[in-house]
């Protein structure tokens, strides 16, 4: 599931090509605005700007830690959140268990071996796919 946006990306380019032999520009367009939106949600490489390790977070003094958000790209309950959040998400560490092994685990271990996200850990306490109110709540009275 890691690399599905490879073919994702292929195949819309696919689809691209063969209207615009066929001189469909229009579905064209369609085609290649789809591709490209859904080859950038299946990216591992989406939300770069806010992403951390969970080496860098456990290395943060507890009472420092920012509110952790593990989640991975293509989840739907991630995209759920991180819309709700808005700009308070900003001040979360968020990390991508794909490309964090360790996060991954961490992630396993306190959801009964399942890598179920989000994972949002606040003051210690993880927190399986919660409201987003939850977590505005508790990022509410942190700096980024």
């Amino acid at each position: 599931m890691r690399w599905m946006w490879v073919p994702m990306a292929a195949l819309s380019a696919y689809l691209v090509v063969s209207a615009v032999m066929e001189g469909t520009y229009w579905l064209a367009i369609v085609y290649g605005a789809l591709g490209l939106a859904l080859s950038w949600w299946l990216s591992p490489f989406q939300g770069r700007r806010t992403a951390r390790s969970h080496a860098d977070v456990l290395a943060t003094p507890e009472a420092a830690r920012p509110v952790t958000i593990y989640w991975r790209p293509g989840c739907t309950y991630c995209l759920r959140l991180r819309s709700a959040l808005g700009r308070a998400g900003r001040r979360a560490a968020w990390v991508n268990i794909w490309q964090d092994a360790d996060a991954a685990a961490f992630v396993r271990s306190v959801n009964d071996g399942n890598e179920t996200v989000p994972t949002v850990v606040i003051d210690g306490v993880s927190h399986t796919n919660p409201d987003p109110p939850l977590v505005r709540k508790a990022l509410a009275g942190r700096r980024s």
